[in-house]
């Protein structure tokens, strides 16, 4: 049976309200959440972006039973792959043991800030590979000094470490990026129903490893508002992540997504209060190998009554996936 989970989304809300938007799907019945870490949203009309780790902190102590992800976090720029360790760790003492790091290689979005400059698609798979091998290294205990190609560590520890390192998930969008999954993650990430996609982490490592798909809906009684609302905030997904990874602003976002009509956006998310809709948009997940769909319900003010119907009919009707 697919596990449904729920989005924590930091670009459509703020952090006290994005803790009690995941206080709420763990009592709707949610089987996990994720949550994006973003320096900005794509478009100006989501209007926020709280910084993800301390969300996480405090949903890890206003919940009980719901695991807590990333989706995703990018080792590379904004963070030193150090400094992700230690969030790591601190994160799964204080979920005690609900934590899993989602990593990958970046959108030129988030990662601009810090003015490192955006290289190629290859050099930053290349990047997060090494990024991935220093956070093992320092989950796993003891002292650790690495100078490699892109990252220096001089004689790091981690102090407080939780029993067992929380799994690592890596974002992927092809073969290369499932090459490095299957060799160095415990989870697969994608926000596509691609059927090649854990077939090729399978092949490589990966066999038997969980895999999370991520859903955007929008639940609202009147389908004509749904459809509105997806349209104005969740345009620029329909551009596919070849592009919109390589996008630096919101502006880029918007003239990117100028010409996508609201029908558009209606053949491609699930919009309006018809169950069958919704299930029929998670199962090429399920057909294509997922074992985990992660859904994100658009609108920050719509969260509420989205998890009082997701938990009433959405959830009664996904289980029987």
């Amino acid at each position: 049976m697919v596990r449904i989970g729920y989005t924590m989304m930091t670009e459509q809300a703020g952090p006290r309200e994005l803790v009690s938007h995941v206080v709420g799907a763990e009592h709707a019945g949610f089987d996990f959440s994720v949550i994006s870490d973003h320096s900005f949203p794509w478009l100006d009309s989501q209007g926020h972006a709280p910084y993800a780790w301390s969300v996480l902190g405090a949903a890890a102590q206003a919940t009980s039973r719901i695991p807590l992800m990333t989706f995703v976090t990018c080792p590379t720029f904004r963070y030193h792959p150090a400094v992700i360790a230690q969030k790591a760790a601190t994160m799964q003492l204080l979920c005690d043991g609900r934590f899993r790091l989602g990593l990958g290689s970046g959108e030129n979005l988030n990662e601009h800030i810090v003015g490192p400059g955006w290289p190629a698609a290859h050099v930053r798979l290349e990047m997060l590979e090494e990024a991935v091998g220093i956070i093992r290294r320092l989950l796993d205990g003891g002292y650790v000094t690495h100078h490699g190609t892109h990252f220096d560590v001089e004689n790091a520890k981690l102090w407080d470490l939780p029993p067992a390192p929380p799994p690592i998930g890596i974002a992927v969008s092809g073969e290369q990026s499932c090459e490095i999954a299957g060799r160095h993650a415990d989870v697969l990430i994608a926000v596509e129903p691609d059927e090649d996609l854990p077939r090729a982490f399978a092949a490589h490592g990966g066999a038997g490893k969980p895999c999370v798909g991520q859903l955007p809906v929008c639940y609202d009684p009147d389908r004509a508002a749904a459809v509105a609302r997806a349209h104005d905030q969740f345009r620029w997904a329909l551009g596919g992540w070849e592009v919109n990874a390589e996008l630096p602003g919101t502006a880029g976002f918007a003239r990117a997504s100028a010409h996508t009509r609201p029908e558009d956006v209606a053949e491609a998310i699930p919009c309006g209060d018809v169950v069958h809709d919704f299930i029929d948009a998670v199962r090429p997940y399920v057909e294509a190998g997922f074992t985990e769909v992660a859904l994100v319900q658009i609108g920050g003010d719509r969260q509420e009554p989205f998890l009082d119907w997701a938990e009433k009919k959405l959830l009664p009707g996904l289980r029987d996936l």
